[in-house]
């Protein structure tokens, strides 16, 4: 019977941690979210210039936060957290700039973050005298240990806190175009009852309405739970919430256990409307969660999401420079390498979805970009983020037949039949496997040319001819170097070559042979592959020439030349 207890104690200290269940109780005995979907995307709401900017090492200068703004502006979202203008001189500056006319487009709202001080709430509002579409974005942290030992304040005297600075904000709101959000803070590891009491509270100090809706955004500020405790605590709050109709439930998850995205996404199942993180999730710690990964996901379940992605190594490009931080090669969606097999399964695999994809699309009259996607190992066209083709198969040591003939063909107009692509495919692993190093399609050519052309290149004929001497007769006449004359009779051109070098005593016996037109970006040229047996010992030539039977018969000399 197999041993379920083999492995043996870890001396790691896990006995200090206690399970989140023990740290929080979640009131939800039915839930509906499991059996949801995913059909619309949420409000996305970046905070790339806030949150992000915190986490940086190097804190975005004016030039890169306007770079950002720009972006997100252009990528189209329509509500962005734009600094803590509170925070430094540089973040006021900053709201200051977004005030000047003709800088934030019309249909785009800006988000302010405050916590819940009225000397800090009031800097707030000096920083977006003269905006409209704004949220003022109030939060405190709400969870017993951070009540116990950050704030040193018990549950009456928190809420009484939180509802003076949300009165102050009213206040100094008056009747302008400004709307609010409340996020407490490590929602997550809060009493529901507790963060229930305080939302419904200023839900109705701040007399909600479905025209007017305040924003209740609920963080994971610390993951510290798989993804469906989140879920749980977000469907009790989407069930409990006053005046639902007129909030507008919000989430905002971290990374710490590498699940942000699936809170996320089983947040809003659970009732969320809008989502909260950063490009490529940059944040404190291991990052909030990324909202390119989020939309893409909804991308590749057919669903809008709602942000333009069609550029996503500009995207790319413009974060990196703003955060000063590297996207990791294997980024979901956005990685150098997410689009990429080097493995020979996986590569015959996607070179077959690729050629299925072509004659799918053909066959239904419509553009490739237009057919439905269907390919092994790509959940998405990477031609929807604005990738080529170029890139998805790569090969290396590891690599197969089909992923070296993909890029001899994508690259070099190259068909090669099955059998010399496994032949070739021994050829390129012995290339590769002292160094593992990458091998490039430039470098295949190389290798290939040197392997199966260049022998029929140097071969040992100074001239031949072939003369069809009847139906279906055929005479080849040739010299070799050394002026000894070779001259054979067959049924075609090629069998008539191989009775030649038969009298001069060599066997050859044509297995296979193939040819055609190479890609007329590299001109009016033919390329023609012989396997034949040479001597009893078999292998491939191949050769080039703007004359099929030109190509043919210095393929057949490339195979001999290689045994000989």
């Amino acid at each position: 019977m197999y041993d379920w207890n083999r492995q043996s104690p870890s001396a790691m200290p896990y006995h200090r941690y206690r399970p989140v269940h023990e740290r929080v109780q979640v009131p939800l005995t039915e839930r509906t979210w499991p059996t949801r979907r995913l059909t619309e995307a949420p409000l996305w709401a970046p905070v790339d210039l806030r949150d992000g900017n915190q986490a940086l090492a190097e804190p975005m200068d004016p030039g890169r936060k306007r770079r950002m703004f720009d972006l997100l502006t252009g990528m189209g979202f329509k509500e962005i957290e734009v600094g803590y203008p509170s925070s430094s001189q540089l973040d006021f500056d900053f709201v200051r700039h977004l005030a000047t006319p003709g800088v934030v487009p019309e249909d785009v709202t800006v988000v302010v973050f405050t916590p819940a001080r009225r000397d800090l709430i009031e800097r707030t509002f000096a920083s977006i005298e003269g905006m409209s579409r704004v949220v003022v974005h109030l939060y405190t942290a709400t969870a017993p240990t951070w009540r116990n030992v950050v704030l040193g304040q018990d549950r009456p005297a928190l809420r009484t806190m939180i509802r003076d600075a949300a009165a102050h904000l009213a206040r100094l709101a008056g009747d302008r175009d400004i709307r609010f959000q409340f996020s407490p803070e490590v929602f997550n590891l809060t009493e529901p009852d507790y963060v229930l009491e305080i939302c419904n509270d200023l839900t109705a100090l701040w007399d909600a309405s479905p025209d007017r809706p305040v924003i209740h955004n609920l963080p994971a500020t610390v993951e510290v739970a798989t993804p469906n405790v989140y879920a749980d605590q977000i469907e009790y709050m989407h069930r409990h919430l006053d005046r639902r109709d007129a909030v507008i439930l919000s989430v905002h998850p971290h990374n710490d256990r590498g699940t942000g995205v699936a809170c996320a996404e089983l947040a809003v199942l659970a009732g969320a409307q809008r989502g909260e993180g950063c490009l490529f999730g940059n944040g404190e710690r291991t990052g909030n969660v990324d909202l390119v990964t989020l939309a893409l996901n909804l991308h590749a379940q057919g669903v809008d999401p709602m942000i333009d992605l069609s550029d996503i190594d500009e995207v790319r490009r413009v974060v990196e420079h703003c955060n000063r931080l590297p996207v990791p090669e294997r980024h979901p969606y956005a990685g150098d390498l997410v689009h990429t097999a080097f493995s020979g399964t996986h590569q015959d695999a996607i070179k077959k979805g690729l050629a299925h994809h072509a004659k799918r699309a053909a066959d239904l009259g419509v553009p490739p970009e237009q057919a439905p996607w269907e390919v092994p190992y790509l959940p998405i066209d990477p031609a929807d983020v604005g990738r080529d083709y170029q890139a998805v198969i790569r090969v290396n040591s590891q690599s197969g037949k089909g992923g070296i003939a993909y890029l001899l063909h994508t690259r070099y107009g190259l068909e090669l039949p099955r059998r010399l692509q496994i032949d070739f495919a021994s050829v390129v692993q012995r290339a590769t496997d002292g160094s593992g190093e990458e091998i490039t399609a430039e470098q295949l050519w190389q290798l290939f040319h040197a392997t199966y052309l260049a022998p029929g290149e140097i071969g040992a004929l100074a001239g031949w001819n072939t003369v069809e001497t009847g139906p279906g007769a055929h005479e080849f006449t040739g010299t070799l170097r050394d002026g000894r004359r070779l001259s054979g009779a067959g049924n075609g051109p090629l069998s008539a070559l191989t009775a030649a070098l038969a009298a001069d005593g060599i066997d050859v016996d044509i297995l296979h042979y193939a040819e055609h037109a190479l890609d007329p970006g590299r001109g009016s040229r033919a390329i023609a592959y012989v396997e034949a047996r040479v001597n009893g010992t078999t292998c491939w030539g191949a050769a080039q020439d703007t004359s099929v039977l030109t190509a043919s018969v210095h393929a057949v000399l490339a195979a001999v030349h290689r045994i000989i």
